[in-house]
């Protein structure tokens, strides 16, 4: 019994300094002390402020470009079967509520290659349905199933993508989340950064990387770019300036389709080399296999011609192809290591899959979460003197039990949230708070259950016996109908609410082990060596 007990202390402690260490770390003063507690217990937006925006994704932006990809792939396979057309091209629209409109025309097709044709869009178009539209003509459209899939595989995409950017800068204590019932709506919340434009800089910087063909140029202007070409561009082309690097402007007449989109990239990294007159800066990039074989194919059929690699709307390079490129190339023209290292960041955090529109953004200020702060520790205090109050006046020494156990749950709740970098919110708080009312009726249902016993006229440790081991199965059904409810909550909330699930979750698990195993080791303490004990303090 004795071996058993002291067992069963050293876990207690043990549990004890791990989450001490959890919350405070080992500091070597005071200030050091309050400096972990800071950083270890991280406050959410609504305690500590910071910035708040709504951003909705161009899911349309998405759908295009799938059909901007499947025009190449039909144009590619309808080469190699000596398919003849006179006009592909897709329609652009407007809003996110005109995807379904978004339809690739092919225009030209011989009767005679009609089945040849069809059986050509089943293979290498399989998302779409086909629709007949004249002897020669075809339109295809997305499956309503697939266009679906694309555009909730679009929102995810962006919102892991503005989620890794923002781990990369270093704001790990986010909140990246679909907004409300919203289909194409996200919410981004950043505690601590109270300046809106530079959270837009940081996350709305798309990096929308593109290799494409040059056409022309450069030009010294955009006026003598469209002089030269009577003002109208040429079908499927775009003027597009060259990145600013202290020399002459230049524009350049490119491609409005891309070889190569930033998606299709895996890989990015800063490096440098020597080059005459100093060191040169680039970034090295990575595609995918199936980019690699296109751009292969493509750069082997124009050996002399010129590429452009376009970023954000802005050629960063431009080279003339000398050889077949496969998998991998680099970006030069960087004018600093810096340079390199922030685009080769923003590479690796991935192209987002269509572009956001900023719905809302606020500034929240310190000063509300200070107030919440202060009103909750007041009413916490309140509460917990209330608690401890009552426990020890209507249960005496044994109510001692129950206010150790009761700072060993919020101890233990405490450190949880530091060792998981939860971030803590007010319905977080909350949480906590419901955490010690629970925690304080799972110790009443033992100790009455105990007194019951008692009254029955049991032995006191036989009566302590039975009274925790009937009040186990009804504390675990209270948890175990509880947690399902946070299961849900936390399935089905948004950030805040599943701040709460989580924390009362977390509160649940810990009053299990200090309710029953924590408070039944101080009555054994109480009871060991007093085999004879007729009176109980409860």
């Amino acid at each position: 019994m004795k071996k058993n007990l002291n067992t069963r202390t050293i876990i207690i402690l043990v549990t004890l300094l791990i989450c001490v260490i959890g919350i405070i770390g080992v500091p070597s003063s005071m200030a050091q002390m309050k400096q972990h507690l800071h950083d270890n217990i991280r406050l959410g937006l609504d305690l500590r402020g910071g910035s708040y925006l709504v951003l909705q994704v161009k899911v349309h932006e998405a759908v295009e470009g799938d059909a901007d990809q499947t025009i190449e792939r039909l144009k590619t396979a309808m080469n190699k079967a000596g398919i003849t057309w006179t006009d592909m091209s897709f329609n652009e629209v407007q809003t996110v509520e005109q995807a379904d409109q978004v339809a690739i025309t092919v225009k030209g097709v011989p009767a005679t290659k009609s089945s040849d044709f069809k059986a050509m869009v089943a293979e290498q178009a399989s998302t779409y349905n086909l629709t007949v539209l004249t002897s020669s003509d075809y339109s295809l459209k997305l499956k309503p199933s697939d266009l679906i899939a694309l555009e909730q595989e679009t929102v995810q995409r962006t919102i892991d993508t503005i989620s890794n950017r923002i781990d990369q800068l270093g704001l790990a204590e986010k909140t990246v989340t679909k907004f409300g019932r919203a289909d194409y709506q996200i919410l981004v919340q950043l505690p601590g950064v109270d300046d809106p434009a530079r959270v837009k800089q940081l996350i709305g910087t798309a990096a929308k990387l593109e290799i494409v063909a040059v056409k022309d140029g450069p030009y010294p202007s955009k006026e003598q770019a469209l002089a030269q070409h009577s003002g109208v561009l040429p079908l499927n082309t775009r003027l597009l300036p060259m990145k600013n690097t202290g020399g002459p402007p230049q524009w350049y007449l490119v491609d409005k389709h891309a070889q190569v989109a930033g998606s299709e990239l895996r890989n990015a990294r800063p490096s440098q080399g020597d080059i005459t007159g100093g060191r040169r800066f680039v970034t090295t990039f990575t595609l995918s296999p199936d980019a690699g074989r296109r751009f292969g194919t493509y750069t082997e059929a124009n050996i002399g011609n010129k590429l452009a690699v376009v970023l954000d709307d802005t050629v960063v390079n431009v080279a003339t192809i000398n050889s077949r490129i496969d998998d991998s190339g680099e970006i030069e023209g960087l004018s600093s290591e810096d340079e390199a290292v922030d685009l080769a960041r923003y590479l690796r955090s991935g192209s987002l899959a269509a572009g956001v529109e900023y719905l809302q953004e606020d500034s929240v200020g310190p000063s509300l979460g200070a107030d919440s702060i202060a009103e909750g520790i007041r009413a916490g205090i309140a509460g917990l003197v209330a608690v401890v109050f009552v426990m020890l006046i209507y249960y005496r020494r044994s109510g001692i039990n129950a206010v150790l156990a009761l700072v060993l749950n919020t101890i233990i709740l405490l450190a949880a949230v530091s060792y998981f970098h939860a971030v803590l919110t007010l319905p977080g708080i909350a949480g906590v708070i419901l955490t010690i009312g629970m925690a304080v009726d799972s110790n009443v249902l033992i100790f009455e259950r105990i007194r019951e016993e008692l009254r029955t006229g049991k032995s006191v440790i036989a009566a302590v016996d039975t009274g925790f081991n009937k009040a186990f199965l009804t504390i675990i059904d209270t948890h175990v109908t509880t947690v399902v409810s946070c299961a849900f909550l936390f399935l089905f909330g948004e950030g805040p609410v599943k701040g709460f699930a989580v924390t009362l979750v977390i509160g649940l698990i810990a009053n299990i082990f200090t309710a029953v195993f924590v408070s039944r080791t101080i009555f054994d303490y109480e009871l060991a060596g007093r085999r004879q004990m007729e009176a109980l303090s409860i």
